[in-house]
């Protein structure tokens, strides 16, 4: 049966000074890729450490490889273009900017492994249970279908989806074999089949949003297919955007979570609920048996540190809904999802990440 773990992150960190400095050096090409790829394991070296020595349930590398939580898909397929779906950010600084996946402008064809780099080093140097962070496939039906451009090489959004699924699926099959037993697809696009604007965008587009959900859930559980049940955790984090402390979309889970909670074939769901714009914890009660909710209820997106008490009443507000030994406790979404990072500092981060293990361990027990 897949572990139970009632503290962890979703993903991402906050990039250390030294590394940004690094990336942007390797970048201008005043830096080798050797270098570089020292920075980076100075980096994981430190944050693995950090989590530990705070009691995380589950580490990650913070992806300090990565220069956003998706860009190692344009980095290891070819087949992506410079070309950007535009979206529209809310929040510190919001407007219209494109986003970091880059549009589909070819046939996609897989030249390596996307955590090739990551996971030979997070093996060796976690010390203890660590999770690897993918996109999920259906992500880039809408990330990286761009009309005039995609569509000459993929008629539809489904046409693309068979491809990506057959890239990420060589990918969990790989992560698999080489002893991952907890690999978490990120998948914040399911949030435009939950916002009314984004719905009604669909529709203009001619597209069926609720007919796009069924899709983009098939396609997931096709990547996860061959996947050993019970000895692996699958986990599936949906959010609403999250790039420099702004977000794209906003809505309660009502519209997506009977398909989404019902038919995803994953062990584990990490959900936003760090405002208001994620709605209720009603949605959570048609959440299946066997099945078990990370309640993301401490924000990345600014430095305030949450009340305790105010998070041990949510988790048991929740648990009205699912049960509490089916609950956990996690940050709404990664502190970094891109590489400049949140809108607060390191040591802030930390002191999250504290609380988030502080209460889980007051709510659950456990050391």
């Amino acid at each position: 049966m897949p572990a139970q773990f009632r503290a962890e992150h979703v993903g991402s960190l906050l990039r250390p000074p030294e590394l940004l400095r690094a990336r942007a050096a390797h970048a201008e090409g005043r830096m080798q890729q050797e270098e570089l790829r020292a920075a980076e394991d100075r980096a994981v070296l430190d944050v693995l450490e950090k989590q530990r020595e705070l009691g995380l349930d589950v580490v990650t590398d913070g992806e300090m490889r990565r220069g956003s939580w998706l860009t190692d898909m344009a980095d290891a397929v070819e087949g992506f273009v410079s070309e950007r779906v535009a979206l529209e950010w809310k929040g510190p600084g919001g407007g219209v900017e494109g986003s970091t996946a880059h549009a589909v402008g070819a046939k996609l064809r897989k030249v390596r492994k996307m955590a090739g780099h990551e996971l030979p080093f997070l093996k060796k140097s976690a010390r203890g249970p660590f999770k690897v962070t993918l996109p999920a496939p259906s992500n880039f039906m809408l990330a990286s279908y761009k009309t005039g451009i995609s569509d000459k090489f993929y008629a539809t959004h489904g046409d693309l989806l068979k491809d990506l699924v057959e890239i990420v699926q060589d990918e969990v099959r790989w992560l698999v074999s080489e002893g991952v037993d907890y690999i978490q697809f990120d998948a914040p696009y399911y949030s435009h089949y939950l916002d009314p604007r984004q719905r009604a965008q669909l529709r203009q587009a001619g597209i069926d949003p609720d007919k796009e959900l069924e899709n983009a859930i098939a396609g997931d559980n096709a990547s996860l297919r061959d996947v050993p049940r019970g000895s692996v955790t699958l986990a599936l984090h949906v959010c609403r955007g999250n790039s420099r402390s702004r977000w794209y979309t906003e809505g309660g889970y009502d519209a997506i979570a009977e398909k989404l909670f019902g038919s995803l074939q994953v062990d584990r769901f990490l959900l936003e609920y760090d405002t208001d714009r994620s709605g209720g914890f009603e949605p959570l009660r048609l959440v299946p048996a066997g099945k078990s909710v990370v309640l993301g209820l401490v924000t990345t997106k600014e430095p305030k540190l949450e009340s305790q008490d105010e998070l041990r009443q949510r988790i048991d507000e929740a648990s009205q809904f699912a049960p509490l030994e089916r609950l956990a406790l996690s940050p709404q979404c990664g502190f970094a999802s891109v590489a400049a990072g949140n809108l607060l500092s390191i040591e802030e981060q930390w002191k999250k990440l504290a609380l988030v293990v502080d209460t889980a361990r007051k709510v659950w027990g456990g050391t």
